[in-house]
């Protein structure tokens, strides 16, 4: 099911996957340089989240903006909703190749704008041009997937997709610690751009021969109408962001242009149906982004919340989100064992219900008394919730797509998880400033504690979010399937 103004209308029917007899992973026969070319891409956007996740609360303070510090994450999933459209149509019309390498030099572009920025507003900018590089890349990505591998092993591609953020979990927290602590934290965004040529060169040769195996597309007439529709969402999304960020009456204005703006495109980039969460595909399109939304709301004011309000270094407060990429991987494996495929929403509800307990749970450290241990065991148990239900959500959206409807869905899939990061984070950053967390930026910046109301909103907030998504994880599937 898509809009009426999908690409899928106007694309070629999808292009068979590569042979496929019955045997074998992903690992052997035609797809083990295709699964290491685009996992070694997955691995490089790891390695960066997480080293910006332990670097942003000393660059938000170095650079006098606590205030601003929710929509430096934010600004980033705003581009990313134009980017992601564009790249939909993009990958349907000519294939996955184009936009995939050029997502990756506008990404490493970004890394270098925020790298050298020298005000909050111009790392904020920098944010966003990542934003466009990895909007056009993760779209490109579920596109080779739906393309290349059969329907049998999109499970495994999946669970190896978290299965990459493991050695970044560990690695990354140490590595972008001392980097900051000792070069400054600049370096953890300049470095970044040099090792975009490990994957390049990788990945290319395996996806041009993946391509070359299939028939050309059929190149349709591009519908600038979707993409008009992604520019008001992008832009209703950053007016809205800005309204909160003032919390005075002139926000109201703002507010009220940005709902224009996104309530009108959101409804026609979107599954029919989506917003109301009818069963089936819009359902899961929409669990995407209640799912997302939930989570990295509250996992960017982790880092934060253990270096002001527990005096954790830089390294060991991005460590304690450690666990929770190795249990992502590890809950992903599970979905992706035989047997497990007729769970689905039962999987999907689990990762729910243990996303709500962890973020409730990662707030305990806000008494004194609570080791600070707690969150990253709190953690652990979200980041297994979390790779039981995207990666069941992914395998969901596939099979429930006609095969030309792959690029359109893979982007609405894309963006309604972009969406729901902008608008929870962006309520998140709201919370976190009206209750003090905002005003207080010269005091953050000489190491002293922000409010613990604050942090408090955020993680009371986004656990009941969490609780709607299980309830609604029984439409994902027609009626009378688990």
């Amino acid at each position: 099911m898509v809009t009426s103004t999908s690409p899928a209308e106007t694309a070629a029917p999808s292009r068979p996957p590569l042979p496929d007899d019955g045997t074998g992973g992903v690992l052997s026969g035609p797809w083990r340089a295709l699964t290491l070319g685009i996992v070694s891409v997955v691995l490089l956007l790891a390695f960066e989240a997480t080293a910006v996740n332990t670097a942003m609360p000393t660059a938000a303070q170095q650079l006098d903006g606590i205030g601003l510090y929710a929509f430096a994450f934010s600004g980033y999933f705003t581009t990313t909703l134009l980017a992601m459209v564009v790249s939909g149509q993009w990958c349907d019309r000519g294939g996955p190749l184009a936009p995939l390498f050029s997502g990756i030099a506008v990404f490493a572009a970004g890394l270098v704008t925020a790298g050298t920025a020298v005000n909050m507003w111009m790392f904020v900018a920098g944010r966003a041009v990542q934003g466009l590089g990895g909007g056009l890349v993760i779209v490109a990505l579920y596109v080779v997937v739906g393309r290349a591998f059969p329907e049998r092993l999109r499970p495994s591609v999946f669970a190896a997709f978290s299965a990459a953020w493991v050695l970044p979990s560990i690695l990354g927290p140490v590595i972008s610690g001392a980097v900051t602590q000792h070069l400054g934290w600049r370096w953890v965004f300049l470095a970044v751009p040099v090792l975009v040529l490990l994957p390049l060169a990788v990945m290319g040769p395996a996806l041009r021969r993946s391509e070359k195996s299939q028939q050309p597309p059929q190149a349709g007439p591009y519908d600038w109408r979707r993409t008009r529709d992604a520019a008001m969402v992008a832009v209703g999304a950053a007016l809205l962001q800005y309204a909160g960020q003032r919390l005075d009456g002139w926000a109201l204005l703002p507010a009220a242009a940005g709902l224009a703006l996104l309530g009108p495109a959101v409804l026609r980039l979107l599954p029919r149906g989506t917003l109301r969460a009818v069963r089936g595909l819009p359902t899961v399109i929409l669990l995407r982004g209640v799912a997302a939304g939930a989570f990295f709301a509250s996992e960017l004011f982790i880092p934060l919340m253990m270096q002001t309000q527990r005096g954790l270094s830089v390294t060991m407060a991005g460590l304690t989100l450690a666990p929770g990429g190795l249990s992502w991987a590890f809950g992903s494996w599970l979905q992706g064992r035989p047997g497990v495929d007729r769970h689905r929403a039962a999987l999907i509800r689990t990762g729910f219900v243990s996303t709500a307990v962890a973020v409730g749970g990662a707030a305990l450290v806000l008494f004194p008394s609570v080791p600070v241990w707690v969150t990253a065991v709190f953690w652990a148990v979200g980041g297994a919730g979390m790779g039981l239900a995207i990666a069941s959500i992914s395998v969901l959206m596939m099979k429930l797509s006609k095969p030309e409807e792959t690029g359109g869905n893979s982007a609405a899939l894309q963006l309604s998880d972009a969406l729901g990061n902008v608008l929870l984070t962006g309520l998140a950053g709201v919370l976190f400033a009206a209750l003090g967390g905002g005003a207080v930026g010269a005091a953050a910046h000489d190491g002293a504690a922000l409010p613990a109301g604050a942090f408090a909103a955020v993680f009371l907030t986004m656990p009941v979010v969490a609780l709607v998504g299980a309830v609604l994880s029984g439409r994902a599937t027609a009626a009378g399937k688990s």
